[in-house]
């Protein structure tokens, strides 16, 4: 049976744990690690100044270069020790990005529901260009 991408991404939506943009506010307050999974061109055009490009595509492999465990033997534990939230557009890419960090054994990760489109509309704080 084929499913369209809209079901797969409603259905890792159902397995994983999403948050509100208000939620994620509050968690980047405390000093939360964020990931936007967009592509590069549309994380430059707008993005959470906190977050950190790594692509859908490329995440899991990426994931040991983050910033804050890059260089240290055990990256992968390190970041999957506090929570991670990850964000894309509308939430679905984000979802399943999530689901597959799940499968890997990260506990703490979170998707943005309603993604980067719920953060602008309600004039949460974006910055452009590359960081």
């Amino acid at each position: 049976m084929v499913i369209d991408a809209k079901k797969l991404c409603q259905t890792a939506k159902n397995n994983v744990n999403e948050v509100t943009t208000e939620q994620l506010q509050h968690a980047l307050r405390d000093g939360a690690r964020i990931i936007d999974v967009r592509e590069p061109a549309e994380y430059t055009q707008g993005h959470i100044r906190e977050a950190v490009n790594m692509p859908r595509g490329v995440l899991e492999m990426q994931l040991n270069q983050h910033p804050d465990v890059a260089g240290y033997d055990d990256a992968l534990e390190r970041i999957a020790e506090k929570p991670l939230y990850l964000i894309c557009r509308t939430g679905g890419r984000s979802a399943l990005a999530a689901e597959s960090l799940q499968r890997m054994g990260f506990t703490q990760v979170y998707s943005v529901d309603g993604g980067m489109n719920a953060w602008q509309e309600e004039k949460r704080p974006v910055v452009a260009g590359e960081e």
